[in-house]
């Protein structure tokens, strides 16, 4: 990804590479914050919300993408509002 794209655009495009595999079990994944610590914020939504699994998910997938595409994060956290 180049670097004139802005980190927000980075991370939407890393997100959206990911979310296929979310929504096959009927889940989602949409971007709510990045702070300016580098922390990317995002609410895990369908069934992804509340499963049991969710942060193996959020780490694994989500956060592992993420990371590939805009090593600027420092990490990805889930948030319920």
């Amino acid at each position: 990804m180049s670097e004139d794209i802005p980190m927000r655009d980075k991370v939407e495009q890393a997100l959206a590479i990911v979310r296929p595999l979310l929504q096959q079990d009927g889940g989602d994944v949409e971007l709510v914050d990045i702070t300016p610590e580098g922390v990317v914020r995002v609410r895990l939504t369908g069934r992804c919300k509340g499963c049991p699994m969710s942060q193996k998910t959020l780490k694994n997938s989500v956060e592992k993408m993420v990371l590939k595409f805009v090593p600027a994060v420092q990490r990805v956290e889930a948030v319920d509002a």
